[in-house]
């Protein structure tokens, strides 16, 4: 749905058309196509995402507000695990993100791995990555400050409470995502190099960088271009951060527990 020229067959006016015409048409499969390579990256990603996010948050809490909860400590830890994150999910985004266009040329995971390799370099798998991080340090931030804001007022015992870590983290996600679109879809053309769009405004080679691509957004879509897939980018984070903040909560929970129940009583 971010494609700023797709082709006639893939012109999709929402989430329920794009998901219907793309099982018909491409099969029932069709919508999961990318998810082996995703949770491929996932695991270790979230892994050094979540340890630092904690350790960084308890660092910098200390130095901003000493036994509390501060906001700013939030944003920042959230902010430098992404760092973290993003080098590893990249090149997964840049593969997956290819297999999901419409008429994909690559037919497998290390189908595409190796074309892009051979016709592009390694490099192409971090072409979007400072693009990657303008867009996810925001994002994250916002995620991050915005789920502890509202863990105060709908767990301020902070206590392992499920409901209301899926209800926090499915908000935080809707409104991060929602707030970073523009530049998901910015990072998006950088990873596809979308070659119909870039044909039309004769641009030859690869683009990269941020400032071209914000500008060849413009200059396709204008204002709406920034917002292509919006409702399909919030619909996918909200059960994503849902799911990723309540089992995060549980591990957390578990794991605190099985340490205090192995000391020592005094």
């Amino acid at each position: 749905m971010q494609s700023l020229q797709p082709d006639p067959k893939a012109q999709y006016r929402g989430v329920y058309e794009a998901l219907k015409k793309m099982v018909l048409t491409e099969g029932l499969w069709r919508p999961l196509r990318g998810i082996n390579v995703t949770m491929m990256g996932a695991g270790p990603a979230h892994a050094l995402y979540f340890a630092c996010y904690e350790k960084m948050k308890k660092s910098l809490s200390e130095i901003f507000q000493s036994g509390g909860n501060s906001h700013l400590a939030n944003g920042i830890a959230g902010s430098v695990a992404t760092l973290l994150h993003d080098a590893v999910m990249n090149p997964a985004e840049v593969v997956k993100q290819r297999l999901q266009m419409f008429n994909s040329p690559y037919t497998s995971v290390l189908s595409c791995v190796r074309t892009v390799r051979r016709t592009e370099g390694l490099a192409a798998f971090y072409r979007s990555y400072t693009t990657q991080l303008t867009m996810n340090v925001p994002f994250q931030a916002i995620h991050f400050i915005t789920y502890e804001l509202l863990q105060e007022h709908l767990n301020p015992r902070r206590r392992y409470n499920p409901g209301s870590h899926i209800v926090a983290g499915a908000v935080a996600g809707a409104v991060a995502a929602a707030a970073t679109t523009p530049l998901d879809v910015c990072k998006t053309l950088l990873n596809t190099q979308e070659n119909t769009a870039l044909s039309s405004l004769n641009i030859r080679g690869h683009l990269s960088g941020m400032v071209n691509a914000i500008s060849t957004v413009y200059q396709l879509g204008g204002i709406p271009g920034f917002f292509k897939g919006v409702q399909a980018r919030v619909i996918y984070q909200m059960p994503s951060t849902a799911i990723a903040w309540s089992v995060y909560e549980f591990f957390k929970y578990f794991l605190t527990k099985q340490a205090l129940e192995k000391k020592p009583s005094a």
